[in-house]
């Protein structure tokens, strides 16, 4: 696996969260990601089209994106700054679905190596594409 430890990664993000439950992230995920694109929409909010998730403590997600200008106080949307001082960084090509598997790949080796990851986690999903096998999520972690 071709993972990579990098430092400084910064994301100014405008999305909304909440706590996932029952821990179900891809559902909970899409359900945070489709009401936030709803928001864009119904305020023209112009955006860079890429999807984050930040994980973080207590079972809590956002779902958000990088928008081109602060959006007006008329929208829910909640801002978020996400700064890694150091990471592990992953990109992932296929399918969503093995996301979680190639995510545990990735925690494995970075923990036979002696690496120690903490919250927040992201993931950054590049540009949409029919094709499964083509589709790129970047999978950061943040390093303790």
């Amino acid at each position: 696996m071709n993972i990579v430890i990098q430092e400084n990664f910064n994301i100014d993000l405008y999305g909304l969260s909440g706590i996932a439950v029952k821990q179900n992230w891809a559902e909970f995920g899409m359900d945070l990601t489709n009401k936030l694109w709803q928001e864009v929409r119904a305020h023209n909010l112009q955006h860079k089209g890429i999807n984050v998730w930040v994980y973080e403590d207590g079972y809590k997600m956002f779902a958000g994106v990088e928008l081109k200008a602060p959006p007006s106080s008329e929208t829910i949307l909640e801002s978020k700054r996400t700064h890694l001082l150091r990471y592990a960084y992953y990109k992932h090509i296929g399918s969503y679905n093995k996301i979680a598997e190639t995510g545990a790949k990735v925690l494995e080796e970075l923990r036979q190596k002696g690496i120690k990851t903490s919250l927040p986690y992201l993931e950054i999903y590049g540009h949409w594409t029919e094709d499964a096998s083509k589709l790129e999520t970047e999978l950061l972690w943040s390093l303790a």
